[in-house]
């Protein structure tokens, strides 16, 4: 496209919703390149921590932060 027909907006976002990347002129020389804004990747699905925490420790409950405390002491 030129600056000139850089006018008519209307084909130029048709053009980029195609997902074209548009080459801007000037007097036949490459002055830029509009670029169609890349649409964002399907969210992906978290794996299920909570099963996995279940597979690996079973119904123990794990008191992190008393055993923390129980270590500090000994030092």
């Amino acid at each position: 496209m030129t600056l000139r027909q850089i006018r008519y907006t209307r084909h130029l976002k048709n053009v980029l919703k195609a997902g074209k990347t548009v080459e801007l002129k000037e007097r036949n020389s490459p002055l830029a390149h509009i670029v169609p804004v890349r649409k964002p990747a399907a969210e992906k699905d978290w794996p299920d921590f909570e099963a996995r925490l279940k597979r690996i420790f079973g119904d123990r409950v794990l008191n992190v932060v008393d055993e923390f405390i129980a270590d500090r002491n000994r030092w």
